[in-house]
């Protein structure tokens, strides 16, 4: 991550959460009109319905087109780490970024397989955050600067964004955020992440309430959250959500850790993920207590609890499939078939 990013400010944040784009209706219900037309009952093709619809309204086109897809990976490393919440070390974290550049990881299969662009965005990995369970993890200016680097991902022509994360002590991160967020107990959102055992279980449930002991004002303010007891990958994921929104990108956000991240944005604008889809139910008990809490149905539930975008860059091909059915398919009148009566 450069230096160079622009100087941003949590104002300069809030007032963008203020006047953020609303959805296209014009667009959205040219979609609608269209699939009340398609050689087929109406609501047969369920979820895929919703999902044309939705890439139509926040793209603000019809038809809508998804050709481009790109998935971002972004990548940090947790001062949190340091009080073994984690069976895997934190070296492992650039280890798997390696991995990714090298084509050899779960989510280069799945955008080969999707036919999408995968970007890699390393956070400075040689200096972690700082541990939350002993104060801020991140300076304001730092977490400023994260969000704008996480912005600068959304590149123009994108026309389907799809979110990810790599980072040994994320899941721990994301528990303590979403104890701030929304409140209960810490082992309410706390899992077994990469598969800790039950000595390391009660470690991080110790370090999630030590990080909230630590940082109270997390509790008051969405971005004081983030900074506190967030991650330079989930600032950067915060950031890069917002840009697209800006940019009218249709985001499909992955599991537990970059739902997190983007619950950020809920909590300051309840329509501020209105143009995201959850991709998927992570296997980490916290997530679905988090998908009830930002009122998110997931499309897939596979058991999976990988992270790296695994699950986002998955769902690319649902979405791809419901445009295609959107666009493809003959209306009743193309196609000379009867439509229903009545």
């Amino acid at each position: 991550m450069s230096n160079q990013q622009p100087a941003v400010t949590f104002e300069e944040i809030r007032a963008l959460l203020r006047n953020l784009p609303g959805p296209d209706l014009d667009s959205g219900t040219a979609a609608l009109l269209r699939e009340r037309q398609l050689t087929k009952p109406a609501g047969s093709l369920g979820r895929l319905e919703e999902l044309a619809q939705w890439v139509a309204t926040w793209q603000g086109q019809h038809p809508p087109d998804i050709r481009r897809p790109r998935v971002a990976v972004f990548a940090g490393n947790h001062g949190v780490a340091a009080n073994g919440v984690s069976a895997y070390p934190q070296a492992v974290t650039a280890q798997m970024v390696a991995n990714f550049q090298n084509g050899g990881a779960a989510v280069n299969q799945l955008c080969e397989a999707a036919d999408a662009d995968l970007r890699v965005y390393e956070l400075d990995l040689e200096n972690p955050t700082a541990d939350f369970t002993q104060g801020p993890a991140m300076g304001e200016e730092e977490c400023c600067r994260t969000m704008a680097y996480g912005m600068m991902a959304v590149e123009m022509g994108i026309q389907l964004l799809a979110l990810g994360e790599m980072g040994i002590g994320n899941s721990t991160s994301a528990a303590a955020l979403s104890l701030a967020l929304f409140g209960g107990e810490a082992a309410d959102w706390t899992g077994r992440g990469t598969g800790v055992d039950d000595a390391g279980l009660a470690r991080k449930i110790a370090a999630v309430e030590a990080g909230l002991a630590a940082n109270p004002q997390a509790k008051d303010d969405p971005l004081e959250a983030l900074r506190r007891l967030g991650g330079y990958e989930l600032a950067a994921i915060a950031g890069a959500i917002l840009a697209a929104r800006v940019a009218r990108v249709p985001v499909l956000l992955d599991g537990f850790a970059c739902t997190a991240a983007a619950a950020v944005l809920f909590k300051a604008d309840r329509r501020a993920l209105d143009h995201c889809v959850v991709a998927h139910r992570s296997v980490e008990p916290g997530h679905s207590r988090l998908l009830e809490a930002i009122g998110k149905e997931p499309l897939l539930d596979l058991g999976m609890r990988l992270g790296e975008g695994s699950g986002a860059t998955l769902a690319i091909n649902i979405v791809k499939s419901a445009v295609a059915c959107h666009g493809g398919m003959a209306t009743f009148a193309d196609a000379g078939v009867s439509g229903r009566e009545g």
